[in-house]
């Protein structure tokens, strides 16, 4: 027997049975419930006309795209649309006032995406600075080009108190929607479920496969929805290593991941935007093995190692044997990513990392490159490397690393490693940019990397060129 998807919407309590799993929730808001004030704009999760919030427990209030969020993944959630804010005694609420009063809903298409993500903005306590205000706008697009009023409406609400998260239900066993959406809760049922189920997909936060459902179309004939399991949702650190459940989102792991490698703070900002971190996983980001995937060439720079689970037992993988071809992995037919572990850098040692796109928002890479060196007396006594955008799967750059590896920490070496790029590659021509295109600016990445470290100063220059 099929489980009824349970979930609060707009503070009142609701329960589907009948309805599948698989429709996005920005169908089933418009089409079944009659909420048309979330808008599709592109039904990829790109321009933010879409925006709900999830409300958790804790008082986080998480803006998501609900073109590509799947209606099984909302069960015992608590989510709120524009239609559910509300002033006091059903007063217009504060945000609305704001947006109206700064004259900020020109045509008004994209305004109820707007007023959702201020309102997420607003209940997070953020500054009302015009860089995090700025990201948290990152993922709604106005073709009215109004930002300037609905920056200074956003300006207005910072740290906007907002009314406690209404309880939901909680679901203590595992859930099984329509007979195709599995939601185990434990590491045993899910290995037991991806035993029986080998073409099933994995799904954590959708923001990947959610374009099968929205885009295409053609939602899966089943998944296994894995952000319930406890293990795949972990974050444990020691003195020597970071290991992140598979299934954590980008929002909660970010703290930790810029606090252990503080180039990243930039590099994630432009990983999608709040709404695809709200949801966006790093193992979905493995999974897919997308040659232009944001964290995989991170990953592999840092030296990460895959811990793979199945009823037959765990094995740990090196991230650099997981990518076998275009779209082709290590995994095996019963095997799920548990969890991403990397090593703590170690002193002496220096981590960077470029993010290259034809936008600088809510774009996918077109070259991007990671490097950890540890240089010591001068010398570069080790260095790792990690790309995409330069090959059919995400991989390391090892006649650059050779050239650099023992070699004095000189203007000329990162010359001779920069040489090496189109020997380690063999990029393809795309509308992204061609082949000769990706190559010189992998290069150019690496005369850049000298310069960050040896003169940052310089490396603003050349960035700036």
């Amino acid at each position: 027997m099929a489980d009824n998807i349970r979930f609060t919407l707009n503070d009142e309590p609701v329960e589907l049975s009948g309805v599948s799993p698989m429709t996005t929730l920005l169908d089933w808001l418009r089409e079944h419930r009659g909420l048309r004030g979330t808008k599709e704009g592109c039904a990829e999760g790109d321009c933010g006309a879409c925006t709900v919030v999830l409300e958790h427990a804790d008082g986080c209030h998480r803006p998501i795209n609900a073109c590509i969020a799947l209606l099984g993944q909302i069960d015992g959630r608590s989510l709120r649309t524009v239609e559910g804010l509300r002033g006091p005694e059903g007063a217009p609420h504060a945000v609305q006032v704001a947006m109206a009063e700064a004259d900020a809903t020109q045509c008004g298409f994209c305004t109820p995406g707007f007023v959702m993500s201020a309102y997420a903005f607003a209940a997070g306590g953020e500054a009302a600075d015009p860089a995090t205000i700025h990201d948290a706008l990152a993922g709604n697009l106005c073709r009215c080009t109004g930002y300037r009023p609905i920056v200074e409406a956003m300006t207005k609400v910072a740290g906007l108190p907002v009314g406690p998260v209404p309880s939901v239900p909680a679901r203590v066993q595992s859930a099984a929607f329509d007979g195709r959406f599995f939601a185990p809760r434990t590491l045993a049922e899910l290995l037991a479920l991806r035993e029986r189920h080998p073409e099933a997909l994995l799904l954590a936060g959708a923001t990947d496969l959610g374009l099968l459902a929205s885009r295409s179309r053609k939602p899966p004939a089943s998944v296994i929805h894995v952000v319930h399991v406890p293990e795949f949702t972990a974050i444990t650190e020691d003195d020597q290593q970071i290991t992140i459940g598979a299934a954590t989102t980008y929002t909660d792991v970010l703290p930790t991941l810029v606090a252990a490698y503080p180039a990243l703070e930039t590099y994630l900002a432009r990983l999608g935007s709040r709404q695809i971190r709200s949801l966006g996983t790093i193992g979905g980001n493995i999974g897919t093995a997308s040659p232009i995937g944001d964290m995989p060439p991170v990953l592999l720079a840092l030296e990460a190692s895959l811990k793979l689970v199945s009823v037959r037992g765990a094995r740990t993988l090196p991230l650099d044997e997981f990518f076998l071809g275009y779209r082709k992995t290590a995994l095996l037919a019963d095997e799920v990513i548990q969890s991403i572990s990397m090593p703590r850098l170690w002193q002496g040692e220096v981590f960077c990392c470029d993010k290259l796109s034809k936008r600088r928002d809510q774009d996918i890479s077109t070259v991007a490159g990671a490097y950890r060196l540890r240089i010591r007396s001068g010398t570069i006594e080790d260095v790792r490397t990690g790309y995409g955008g330069l090959a059919a799967t995400p991989a390391r750059a090892r006649n650059v690393e050779r050239a650099l590896m023992g070699q004095p920490f000189a203007h000329a070496t990162f010359e001779a490693a920069a040489a090496e790029i189109p020997n380690d590659f063999q990029p393809i021509d795309d509308w992204r940019g061609s082949a000769a295109y990706r190559l010189t600016v992998a290069a150019n990445l690496l005369r850049r990397l000298y310069w960050r470290i040896a003169e940052p100063g310089r490396a603003v220059e050349v960035e700036a060129l």
